[in-house]
């Protein structure tokens, strides 16, 4: 299968969802059981790897559309002010979360690549009446900021979708401003599985296949020129397979 198979099979999923939850006003997925809401193996993905309290005043919408699997924001060391990044930010829970955290004198971006989540999203923050967010299409590959342009760059459960991970971390490393720092929550795989050994746990499109190993993660990272790189599993989705926190930093010039 190709890259561009692979991408469009990706946006085919997450448009499907993007309508499911906009169809529901409770913000509950339709996508059942080791469908697009918890990927292939019944792991922990979604709304509820966030704090009650986090969500509370969130549109029902935003806060049930959660894809992911982990919490970035309870990482991402956001400060009044900051301008933030949230790549692949689907239903916008994630933007609206930061958006509370860096304050009205903040900015806070999402990116996503497909129409149905983007609409999803301001429909979203029009309802949250936040006035600090911003949604852009565009790819996590090719980041339409411009360089030096954020101090934070959060994702959850996205970078393993992508099908050239290099690029992502290069145009990560480019728009963070000195200093600058990431939080990011994706699958992660133990250094002892192959590809092949991934991609029979779990498919591209469930977040399984396509995720890095810990060692590739983290050269990853390194090889853009960010410092300070942690990889952290924080609960399995898979045998040999994590949710997993990962934090870096961009050198202070």
């Amino acid at each position: 299968m190709t890259t561009t198979d692979l991408r469009e099979q990706v946006r085919a999923r997450y448009a499907k969802a993007a309508l499911e939850f906009a169809g529901d006003e409770t913000g509950a997925c339709g996508c059942g059981e080791g469908g697009c809401c918890g990927g292939d193996v019944g792991a922990r993905f979604g709304p509820e790897l966030y704090e009650v309290g986090e969500r509370r005043g969130m549109p029902a919408a935003a806060a049930g559309s959660s894809l992911g699997c982990g919490n970035p924001i309870a990482v991402g060391e956001l400060r009044e002010g900051d301008t933030v990044l949230d790549l692949g930010s689907g239903g916008g829970l994630d933007v609206l979360l930061s958006a509370r955290r860096v304050g009205p004198t903040g900015v806070v971006y999402g990116l996503d690549m497909t129409d149905e989540m983007l609409e999803l999203a301001r429909r979203n923050a029009d309802n949250a009446r936040a006035t600090n967010v911003h949604f852009l299409k565009g790819l996590i590959e090719d980041i339409p900021l411009p360089t030096a342009s954020v101090d934070v760059v959060v994702s959850n459960c996205v970078v393993n979708l992508s099908t050239d991970k290099p690029a992502v971390f290069a145009e990560i490393a480019r728009v963070l401003r000195s200093g600058g720092r990431i939080g990011i929550a994706d699958v992660v795989a133990e250094d002892r599985l192959s590809p092949a050994e991934r991609a029979e746990r779990g498919s591209y499109v469930g977040c399984v296949a396509g995720a890095l190993s810990e060692h590739e993660y983290r050269e990853g990272l390194e090889e853009v020129g960010l410092e300070q790189v942690e990889v952290r599993f924080t609960h399995p989705v898979a045998d040999g397979m994590h949710s997993a926190i990962v934090r870096a930093r961009k050198p202070v010039a």
